[in-house]
């Protein structure tokens, strides 16, 4: 995933965009295309193809143009979907680092050793991400995704060990 349409944006079909990348300029570029995705990282159903106009920063996203999306209430029906690069265009994670959407599935414990479950989803706030883990027989957890929770990313074992702050796991 390399973005998110917050909502539209003016008259003329354009997007509010949240960059969900390291490298928005490259990624929202013009001439650039990307695929609909799902929340998963998976094409959407609709398999559709867009093609980048124009795009310029605004407010932390991005305003974005896109080829065939030209009035307000086709921007609208664009609302909370994700953006896919195709895969031969998508520049592997670095050393301990995971796509967000990798996340999804895997196994959280405590650093003491303790399984805490299952991560169910991810949600992206304006303050960072959460990861939303399932624990069996309790309620589900909402844990930062961040340097102070997260200790380690295992993306082979798909293993996420955590240090929570008391409370957050009761």
């Amino acid at each position: 995933m390399v973005g998110r349409v917050r909502r539209s944006h003016g008259l003329r079909g354009e997007l509010v965009v949240e960059s969900l990348t390291d490298a928005p300029d490259a990624v929202f570029a013009p001439g650039r295309r990307v695929f609909a995705g799902t929340r998963t990282g998976a094409v959407a159903d609709d398999e559709q193809e867009l093609r980048i106009d124009r795009s310029s920063p605004f407010k932390g996203g991005w305003i974005v143009a896109f080829e065939g999306i030209s009035d307000r209430d086709t921007a609208d029906s664009w609302k909370d979907r994700y953006f896919l690069l195709p895969d031969d265009e998508v520049e592997p994670p670095g050393q301990g680092e995971v796509f967000i959407h990798e996340l999804v599935g895997m196994s959280v414990v405590h650093v003491d050793g303790s399984a805490v479950g299952t991560v169910s989803q991810i949600l992206q706030l304006p303050q960072g991400l959460l990861i939303d883990v399932r624990r069996p027989g309790k309620k589900n957890a909402l844990l930062p995704f961040n340097d102070h929770t997260v200790t380690e990313v295992d993306s082979v074992a798909r293993l996420i060990r955590v240090d929570p702050v008391e409370g957050l796991l009761d």
